[in-house]
């Protein structure tokens, strides 16, 4: 009777693309040569682990899948076990016509393992778990503010239903203490509506409770080791909180991940989107892919900055005699970006009144 030889797959690539969901991650499996299996199987780590130590022992293992709302535990986990995991943006994903006027989970994990096998893709940065942990903090803050802002318009939105007129005195858009007594005085003419305004006043009160809250929380990270000379150097530059550089750091990460400062541009988001065939190079504006939490603050702050730094003024109104004030800020952003990244990378104070 021959002997059965042992399976052995040294030296050879497993390809691993995976469409991950909630309840079942679709997962097609390709080597070098041929495409071995497309199946599904439950939302399980080990179980796919298993699955390639079983059918391709001794091989190396390379996966991927697609950034969402999973996070990178799948990631962390598939590294942890010995198999290399590349987590990419969707967008980048390179897709035929087919297949997305015919969109399925076995469509999608193929053409995740094909892109992988012929080095198409490219994966984002994983940050680590703590990492990600302190930015949730600050995104969680920068999620409440938002509610905070819908229930002031929803409460303002009763009060011009019903024709109430805000005072003179109050109607500077402030919602300070004296404003908020004023709307608790108010009585409406039956029960009802005095308890749907007390809700929408109980609901705004809590809120701002938890901004609260985590405002001091992320004032205390600030000052933990890891994060505060870093926050210490990032204040010097104008127009830059404690809460600002807190965002900076949390969503940078590693100012040292950015081979150059175009690199960094494309991430924050200030670069122009382009439309180039032939003898024709449109320019259409500026980059719809960005990263919002960081250019939306880092606009901010240049306002801050022209005021408060004389070289920023100078450039922001030369810029503003070509265009107008809010392209302007934009370059302006580009500038201010730039001597973040110096006041990162060299550990240096931020000087004002540097021509650049």
């Amino acid at each position: 009777m021959n002997k059965i030889s042992k399976l052995n797959f040294e030296g050879q690539q497993i390809y691993v693309g995976m469409d991950v969901h909630k309840k079942s991650w679709s997962i097609s499996i390709l080597t070098d040569k041929f495409e071995h299996k497309t199946f599904s199987q439950p939302p399980e780590v080990g179980t796919l682990v298993n699955y390639l130590k079983r059918n391709f022992p001794g091989a190396s293992y390379k996966s991927v899948y697609e950034a969402g709302y999973c996070g990178f535990w799948i990631h962390d986990l598939l590294q942890e076990h010995g198999v290399q995991c590349l987590v990419v943006n969707p967008a980048d994903v390179p897709t035929k016509d087919k297949e997305r006027t015919k969109k399925t989970d076995r469509v999608d994990c193929r053409k995740l393992a094909r892109s992988l096998r012929s080095g198409e893709i490219e994966g984002i940065y994983v940050p680590s778990r703590p990492k990600v942990e302190d930015r949730s903090l600050i995104r969680t803050r920068q999620s409440m503010v938002k509610k905070q802002t819908r229930c002031k318009n929803q409460i303002k939105s009763i009060l011009h239903f019903y024709g109430i007129q805000i005072p003179e005195e109050l109607a500077n858009g402030s919602w300070s203490k004296r404003f908020i007594n004023w709307i608790e005085d108010i009585r409406m003419e039956r029960a009802s509506g005095n308890f749907a305004l007390k809700v929408h006043l109980e609901e705004l009160n809590n809120i701002r409770k938890i901004i609260s809250d985590i405002t001091r929380g992320i004032r205390t990270l600030a000052k933990s080791e890891e994060y505060r000379q870093n926050v210490r150097l990032l204040k010097t530059v104008p127009g830059i909180s404690t809460l600002t550089a807190m965002i900076l750091l949390t969503e940078l990460y590693d100012i040292s991940r950015f081979k150059n400062f175009d690199k960094l541009c494309s991430y924050v988001g200030l670069i122009p989107d382009t439309d180039s065939s032939g003898d024709t190079d449109l320019k259409k504006g500026i980059t719809s892919r960005r990263n919002a939490q960081l250019r939306g603050i880092l606009i901010e702050c240049c306002w801050v900055a022209v005021r408060k730094d004389p070289a920023l003024l100078m450039s922001f109104n030369e810029l503003s005699k070509k265009m107008s004030k809010n392209n302007a800020i934009i370059r302006i952003a580009r500038k201010l970006l730039n001597r973040i990244r110096y006041v990162l990378k060299n550990q240096q104070e931020y000087v004002s009144a540097v021509v650049q």
